[in-house]
């Protein structure tokens, strides 16, 4: 028979056992397969960027060469996710977006904002850079390129992504740890 100390250290146990399965649980979204994926959960160790996007935005299309390009430029170092959190996107229409755009970035579905949550974004496009220890360090825009809505600059004077993933991979702070994106409000985020 187990001791009253065997029996609470066991609970004690499964108790964090199960609250760390519900937090996990909480950083997750679909894959176009309707996986489960917890994008933090991937790689271990790597920085994370995820990248908020929607199939009806301009402005996210807009990015697409830029997005690809960071990419691939920090490959080896860091984990980039598309990331849709319109509920309405079916796999079948982010699949075909990603071919007319030519992303080799894994995508994500977003439908509970979960991920949107997490990274605390509110526009598409927008990024959560999250560092080593997936801690959140940067959330907002791409670049400055997007003065507003209809005005844009011919190249931008201020690159966000760009520093927070050095600064990630530096291990140092982000001059700015939120910048407001400009483009297309995630609807139904509370």
């Amino acid at each position: 028979m187990a001791s009253a100390g065997c029996r609470l250290r066991c609970f004690v146990t499964v108790a964090l056992l199960v609250s760390a399965s519900l937090a996990a649980g909480q950083h997750t979204a679909l894959d176009l397969n309707g996986h489960s994926v917890n994008p933090l959960a991937t790689d271990p160790g790597k920085v994370v960027v995820l990248i908020f996007v929607r199939r009806d935005c301009p402005v996210s299309a807009r990015y697409a060469p830029v997005l690809q390009q960071i990419a691939t430029q920090y490959a080896g170092s860091v984990q980039f996710w598309l990331v849709y959190p319109d509920k309405s996107e079916s796999p079948e229409t982010i699949r075909t977006y990603l071919t007319d755009y030519r992303y080799s970035i894994p995508a994500l579905r977003d439908p509970q904002h979960a991920l949107a949550k997490l990274g605390h974004v509110q526009i598409t496009p927008e990024v959560a850079v999250f560092d080593r220890n997936h801690q959140l360090i940067y959330d907002g825009r791409i670049d400055d390129r997007y003065v507003d809505l209809g005005r844009v600059r011919a190249a931008p004077t201020v690159n966000n992504l760009q520093d927070a993933i050095r600064a990630a991979l530096a291990g140092t702070p982000v001059a700015k740890r939120e910048v407001r994106g400009v483009g297309c409000y995630i609807a139904d985020l509370e």
